[in-house]
Formats: structure tokens, C-alpha cells, sequence
């Protein structure tokens, strides 16, 4: 059962907004919406994200790996169920979700996003110098703390709050 009620009506538009980025309003959204500058902050934040340098593929690659390590079973069905409808195999989210990938940038990309998740930012010289080997860019560098922050903030919400489950369950 929710922690919080999942809203389905709200006056500040933040819900139609959600319906415009994501196509629907998955419960987690509906639940956030209890504290519209919440819901705001985390929108404006996603909305630009998808402006930046990262791929489509890695963003949902970043959102599933970050959701695994913080064990958040409502985001990993989620972007599970997303990055499968972008065309990954199973192998592939398997391997996402361990931080790899065949391709040597969206590996560098992972790894470099577990260890900030796991280090809480304070990455060492190596993992650096590893990823700027492997050609991420310090753009690439900032959009991946911001895609942990945003995803955290989710996954975290998702804790407290519990919402059900609205899409094909796979445990974190």
C-alpha cells in the first residue's frame, strides 16, 4: 500500500507536464506531486537532461544502473521496461546493470557512474583518468552527476513513499 496518495488531479499543471515528457503519469510522478516545487525541481531537471550530450540509450542505461545500486525495485521495472523498448536485449540490461557494456564509451560511462554513486562523488584519479581515456568528455562528466542526482532523488522518493507498482515487476 502508498505511503502518500498518488495524485490524480493537481492545479499547478506539474501532472500534464509529466504527461508531456513521459506520454502517461507513472504512479511514482502522481505520488511526488504531493510537493509540486518536488515535482517541479525533478521535471525541469529530466527536461534538460534530455537536451545534453548524453544518448537516449546511455540516459536509460544510467537511470537503470543507478536505480540497481540503490535498490530501487520500482526503478529498475521502470527502465527496465523502457530501455527494452529502445531495443536492449536481455544480456545488455543484465550488463547495464553491472556497470559494462561491449561498447568501450558506454562502458567508461557506467563505471563512471557507479563509482560516483558508490564514492558519493569523490572519485578517484584512476576511475578518472580511466573514463577520459575511454573518451568521456567533462560535459559527459557533469550530465552523469546530474543524471545520479536526478535518478537518486527518484529512487530515493520511491523509498519513502512506496507507490505501487505500475509496470512489470523486476527486483533490484
Amino acid at each position: 500500500m502508498p505511503r502518500l496518495p498518488q495524485l490524480a488531479e493537481d492545479s499547478t499543471g506539474l501532472l500534464d507536464e509529466t504527461r508531456r515528457q513521459l506520454g502517461r503519469v507513472p504512479n511514482l510522478y502522481a505520488a511526488l506531486a504531493n510537493g509540486p516545487a518536488a515535482l517541479a525541481g525533478y521535471l525541469a531537471m529530466r527536461d534538460h537532461l534530455t537536451r545534453g550530450v548524453l544518448t537516449p540509450r546511455l540516459r536509460e542505461q544510467l537511470a537503470l544502473l543507478i536505480a540497481q545500486e540503490n535498490s530501487c525495485t520500482y526503478c529498475v521495472s521502470a527502465h527496465t521496461l523502457r530501455a527494452t523498448r529502445m531495443g536492449l536485449t536481455p544480456d545488455e540490461l543484465a550488463r547495464t546493470r553491472d556497470a559494462s557494456d561491449t561498447d568501450p564509451h558506454a562502458d567508461a560511462v557506467l563505471r563512471i557512474a557507479r563509482a560516483v554513486v558508490r564514492d558519493r562523488g569523490r572519485v578517484g584519479d584512476r576511475e578518472l583518468t580511466d573514463a577520459r581515456a575511454a573518451g568521456v568528455s567533462d560535459a559527459e562528466l557533469a550530465e552523469i552527476v546530474a543524471h545520479v542526482a536526478l535518478n537518486t532523488l527518484s529512487n530515493y522518493f520511491n523509498h519513502l513513499a512506496q507507490p505501487e507498482l505500475d509496470f512489470p515487476e523486476v527486483a533490484a
